[in-house]
């Protein structure tokens, strides 16, 4: 509309509208007597029932009637020429417009996070952990999930033996001596050696619940000449109350021939450099774990089969399924009233897709038919392949629950 009033200020615009008497005007008519009111105006001056001139082949051809355009001065006040510099937007306009979808974007920005911080959340929200004490020990923080609980609203022994399991890897890549494998150096991937634990040894104080953060410290240091001690301490990240002691052994093997190896030079350089010099984080249980059999166990389960979701990338079971198949032969009167505080496993022998296991389990300190009243219950333990050949060796040892109301399934 704005080059269309300007164009109409130096030309007429013709209106088939137009009364051919010259008697009025109909609406949207343009008034061209009001032109020629103000003289000296710079303007060109058109008289009454003016037109402009038709061309024909370019040339001006006078029409009866018609009258001539009277020019004052225009011819010495021409308009400016027409460049690029004149034919530019408004950059004022524009600049408002972008200010304006800058600020609205910012707001909604600013909607993405109205909700405060709090100090429960999450130090770690990936889980990727980080290397903490002079870079000795590595720290990682886990939530508990609602598929992580049990029945009694806190989380489940292999929960926390999975977390265990999973700093331990997170450890060895942070560091950068992954190689491949579960937690193989370079150089133990080359000699085709795997690390396999021979010995664990679990505290539980305290179990966390749904919704709940904990922080996993762990460490390393040497155990004997062929041997490698982890241990982990695992607090509420909250409070920094102590939930979890553990300690564990780990030898060498070798991945094809499946026999205890010597730790090479090679593989001790690589790892000594890590080695914490201080003492387990838990006691040593020297006691000496029971061997059972079908006349000294109270209960025996059979048929147990292992997955292939149970084997780890090393084509062998994973250790954590080890401690589900030795609680499958332990009393449901113990797994409802009671509460698991200490373990202590001894792994024998490894078990591949194709094994076939029973568990057994013997329970002393109480009367067996009388477990709902039962204080403290102690339990020896034993995997076994159908075979008769010993997998693992376990003693666990329990305390009673606190009364709590059993959840029920969401709908």
């Amino acid at each position: 509309m704005v080059a269309t009033s300007a164009t109409s200020s130096f030309f007429p615009v013709p209106s088939s509208s137009l009364d051919p008497n010259g008697k009025g005007n109909k609406i949207g008519s343009t008034n061209l007597a009001g032109l020629n009111s103000a003289p000296n105006s710079g303007r060109m001056k058109v008289k009454p029932n003016a037109q402009a001139p038709p061309k024909i082949n370019g040339k001006k051809v006078g029409l009866p009637g018609s009258v001539d355009i009277v020019r004052t001065d225009i011819e010495t006040s021409h308009p400016a020429p027409r460049t690029f510099i004149n034919q530019l937007p408004d950059w004022s306009m524009l600049l408002a417009a972008i200010t304006t979808i800058f600020l609205a974007a910012e707001k909604q920005w600013m909607m993405l996070d109205w909700k405060p911080r709090r100090s429960d959340m999450l130090v770690d929200p990936f889980g990727i952990g980080r290397i903490v004490q002079d870079g000795l020990v590595f720290r990682q923080n886990f939530s508990i999930r609602s598929y992580e609980i049990g029945a009694d609203r806190s989380a489940s022994i292999e929960t926390v033996m999975n977390h265990l399991q999973e700093t331990a890897l997170n450890h060895v890549k942070t560091a950068g001596l992954l190689g491949d494998g579960f937690g193989s150096t370079p150089e133990m991937f080359k000699k085709n050696l795997i690390w396999v634990v021979t010995r664990m040894q679990v505290v539980v104080d305290k179990y966390p619940t749904w919704g709940d953060v904990v922080e996993v410290d762990t460490w390393v240091s040497q155990s004997g000449k062929n041997g490698m001690r982890r241990d982990w301490l695992v607090r509420d990240s909250n409070t920094g109350e102590t939930l979890t002691r553990a300690s564990s052994v780990w030898v060498m093997m070798n991945k094809l021939t499946r026999r205890l190896s010597k730790i090479p030079e090679e593989v001790r350089g690589e790892i000594e450099p890590y080695f914490v010099n201080s003492d387990p984080v838990l006691a040593e249980d020297s006691r000496k774990l029971t061997k059972l059999d079908d006349k000294t166990a109270d209960y025996v389960r059979s048929g147990l089969t292992p997955r292939w979701s149970d084997l780890d990338v090393n084509q062998h079971v994973n250790n954590v399924k080890y401690i589900g198949w030795i609680l499958e032969s332990a009393p449901v009167g113990i797994m409802e009233r009671q509460k698991l505080k200490s373990m202590t496993l001894e792994y024998r022998r490894e078990c591949g897709r194709d094994s076939v296991l029973q568990s057994l389990t013997a329970v002393s300190g109480c009367d067996i038919g009388n477990l709902a009243t039962a204080g403290d219950v102690e339990c020896q333990h034993l995997l076994r392949l159908q075979d008769g050949a010993e997998v693992v060796r376990g003693r666990t040892e329990w305390s009673s629950k606190t009364p709590t109301t059993t959840w029920g399934t969401a709908p």
